[in-house]
């Protein structure tokens, strides 16, 4: 809910119809539901669907390819996919905050969870707060990675993933990214050097 291009939109048009919100997580809902038929409806009567193996159905394929020629319309199938894939970024989030999405004869609904909401005391809360940290962790790491393409020095890689503290950049960034050999060390190969650089490692 926090991609005005993305989330918002889709969530926007979904609530033209009903919202229901609550501490834990809002009901997106519009009436008459799904073509009966489309195989879209019909994957979702299968409690184990897959959002991104579904086809986009088009109630009136004239019109929506006119507007997306303007575009005034995304891309054909994005939507529903595009909620998952921005639900997932949110710092905090984890499996059990997958939106979920139900078809029926009468109406068609999306449920979207807040993922700041401490469902069940402060044990869920740090577990949510360790995800978003490990997360965080592994994506600036590769941020690191792709600067490194060509070397650079420990300030300039703190800098560059805005990190201050130096133990804590070589406790979660420097050390792992070496031990694990996806980064290096170049010459004169002696870390507490100023001129020390390094360098990402590519594999063949």
């Amino acid at each position: 809910m926090t991609d005005k291009n993305g989330l918002l939109t889709n969530a926007g048009k979904l609530m033209t119809d009903q919202h229901t919100v609550y501490n834990s997580r809002m009901f997106c809902t519009r009436w008459n539901g799904l073509e009966k038929g489309s195989i879209f409806n019909d994957a979702l009567d299968d409690k184990e669907y897959d959002i991104y193996s579904i086809r986009s159905m088009r109630r009136n394929p004239v019109i929506a390819d006119l507007f997306h020629r303007m575009k005034y319309m995304e891309r054909r199938g994005s939507g529903l996919r595009k909620i998952v894939s921005e639900t997932e970024k949110l710092p905090g989030y984890s499996e059990i905050y997958k939106p979920e999405f139900l078809s029926t004869a009468t109406d068609f609904r999306v449920i979207l969870k807040n993922v700041n909401y401490i469902m069940c005391g402060a044990s869920v809360h740090d577990a949510a707060h360790d995800t978003a940290h490990d997360t965080s962790v592994i994506s600036k790491q590769n941020l690191l990675l792709e600067f490194c393409a060509d070397p650079k020095s420990r300030d300039e890689m703190q800098a560059y993933i805005n990190v201050s503290s130096r133990s804590h950049f070589s406790k979660y960034y420097l050390k792992p990214l070496l031990s694990s050999g996806k980064l290096e060390m170049m010459f004169p190969y002696k870390p507490k050097s100023k001129n020390q650089k390094y360098s990402t490692v590519h594999t063949k």
